[in-house]
């Protein structure tokens, strides 16, 4: 056997070794991602029909309004939802027509042009 066709067969050896050490891994990861699709969905879909405050999407999708508010404060980050009028003490969320001004101000990467 030459030396490259050794090398590969311990190549293809330790690449084994590390999708089986990874494997459970990866599974756990996808779990959680699959998770937090479900509930960006629930929290889109409770916002689709007519906004609402944490406390009212965390009722209407069953998830708990700490995660509620995680959720909210990313989906605004990225301008998919944002604040309309206050409901009492909370702020109400719809949905939003398209990523804020502020992310897409005319440069790939965010920056403000200074010219």
């Amino acid at each position: 056997m030459s030396q490259t066709e050794k090398q590969k067969k311990e190549q293809k050896a330790a690449m084994k070794r590390l999708r089986q050490e990874r494997k459970q891994k990866i599974k756990d990861i996808a779990a959680t991602v699959k998770t937090q699709k479900e509930a960006v969905k629930a929290i889109k879909e409770q916002l689709q029909n007519h906004g609402g405050t944490v406390p009212q999407i965390a009722r209407g999708t069953g998830i708990s309004a700490d995660k509620v508010l995680w959720y909210i404060a990313a989906l605004k980050k990225y301008g998919e939802i944002s604040e309309a009028e206050k409901d009492g003490g909370y702020f109400r969320y719809i949905l939003s027509e398209g990523p804020p001004e502020e992310i897409f101000n005319g440069q790939p990467d965010g920056s403000q042009d200074t010219k």
